[in-house]
């Protein structure tokens, strides 16, 4: 049996302005976060830069958690994010450089 993964995510603008978030492919929901695939806020404030994320066993454990966090103020959530992330890096940095070489060649 395939094991599902879920996360709990937080991405950032330049500004910091922060968005929390739910999923399960999360490579494929940052993605369409950097690719504004979706009307909203994330695309209206160019909100797409990963700073944090968990990873769960079960949607509901990480719907709970997701639920907590966006509950917290803004200072708790910081916190969390520079203890993993002090240098606010974006934690998706090279994921997609392969797959956009692979589709160029394919294109070309």
């Amino acid at each position: 049996m395939k094991e599902h993964r879920y996360y709990v995510y937080i991405v950032a603008n330049a500004s910091r302005l922060l968005y929390t978030g739910v999923t399960s492919p999360l490579e494929q929901r940052i993605w369409q976060h950097k690719n504004k695939s979706f009307k909203g806020f994330t695309s209206k404030w160019q909100v797409c830069r990963l700073v944090y994320f968990e990873r769960f066993q079960t949607v509901q454990f990480a719907i709970a958690r997701e639920k907590q966090i966006k509950g917290y103020r803004r200072e708790k959530k910081i916190a969390l994010i520079e203890k993993q992330n002090p240098d606010w890096k974006d934690l998706s940095d090279g994921w997609y450089e392969e797959k956009s070489k692979a589709l160029s060649l394919v294109a070309g």
